[in-house]
């Protein structure tokens, strides 16, 4: 008998699939349904990234018609999916910052804060860069980051390792201590002389 499979699964690999794709996977009608719920709800909580649990639930309740237990159960699967989204594109995070902007500027209208509005303006402005002609924006988000692996082999520059080389350490440790093993640590004393008298000067500071 085939193994049903985990909703969670079934979301994060055909969440947004097209109708063919979902056929051809095979489901049954009562994880499609599922399936399709999960995608309705989701696209709600993007366009309410403010919402709280309990709206979240009454949303639910209110367009499907079905338990609470099925609502929180839904949440917490539209919940695991929404970092996926965070981590694998930028555009919502662009989208819903140019949203904010404009409820802010929009917000401060209405209330006749032209300072405001003139700073969400100009961050509307620089944020979308409508100061630069097309083919002048550098398109950072394109730029791959160099990827650095640590390693202790000098042949990456270059240079060629020395054979044996922890044993050479050694040796010179060993021979500059031989060298110097009749030398004597003395204290340092203070010159008790003063610079006039050191330096051969006069009170007036000029050299005799």
């Amino acid at each position: 008998m085939k193994k049903k499979p985990d909703l969670i699964d079934v979301c994060m690999s055909d969440l947004f699939s097209s109708p063919e794709e979902i056929e051809a996977k095979g489901y049954t009608p009562v994880v499609v349904k599922q399936l399709m719920r999960i995608r309705d709800m989701y696209a709600w909580t993007l366009a309410h990234p403010d919402m709280k649990d309990r709206q979240f639930i009454e949303e639910h309740r209110v367009r499907f018609r079905m338990s609470r237990p099925t609502a929180v159960s839904d949440l917490a699967i539209i919940k695991q999916l929404l970092p996926m989204l965070a981590s694998a594109s930028r555009d919502w995070h662009r989208w819903r910052f140019n949203e904010m902007n404009i409820e802010t500027y929009q917000m401060a209208k209405k209330r006749g804060d032209t300072k405001t509005m003139e700073r969400a303006a100009a961050s509307y402005a620089k944020y979308n860069r409508v100061d630069l002609e097309d083919e002048q924006a550098v398109p950072y988000h394109l730029i791959l980051v160099q990827p650095f692996t640590a390693t202790d082999d000098p042949t990456v520059l270059g240079i060629k390792p020395i054979p044996n080389l922890q044993k050479k350490i050694d040796g010179l440790i060993e021979k500059y201590r031989a060298e110097t093993i009749d030398i004597d640590d003395v204290e340092y004393e203070e010159a008790d002389l003063e610079e006039n008298v050191l330096f051969g000067e006069d009170d007036g500071g000029r050299r005799e």
